[in-house]
């Protein structure tokens, strides 16, 4: 069982820049790890993921050109988010799967998710 936990949310205004961090307690089975989000009311959303081992990288439309997923040792991930948008509110989530291949855009490929870290852009 792989745990997850995410730091770094908070309350910023529109225009900042905000980073999270997502720790595993184990990478060794793991093939993708990605982030998540879910505003109110909303269903949640992909936002990024990365191919662990090879470091390629995805995005959701929405976020791309200003969020950047990176890692720095094998068990830690961040979410490097510019340009905050209100629309960017949301509690964020990190995710992993043991599964190689996945749509990495697929909720139910990733096994195991962190508890999930508010990010509020005030306007």
């Amino acid at each position: 069982q792989v745990q997850l936990v995410e730091s770094g949310g908070g309350l910023v205004q529109a225009g900042d820049s905000l980073r999270l961090s997502c720790t595993a307690s184990d990478t060794f089975s793991i093939y993708y790890m990605a982030w998540f989000r879910q505003a109110p009311g909303k269903e949640r959303e992909f936002v990024g993921a990365v191919r662990w081992s090879l470091g390629n990288t995805y995005y959701g439309d929405s976020v791309k050109g200003r969020f950047t997923i990176f890692k720095d040792i094998e068990t830690r991930m961040y979410l490097q988010m510019n340009s905050l948008k209100p629309e960017d509110t949301a509690v964020y989530y990190c995710a992993a799967s043991p599964v190689w291949g996945i749509s990495v855009m697929n909720i139910a490929d990733y096994h195991y998710w962190g508890q999930g870290t508010q990010v509020t852009v005030s306007s």
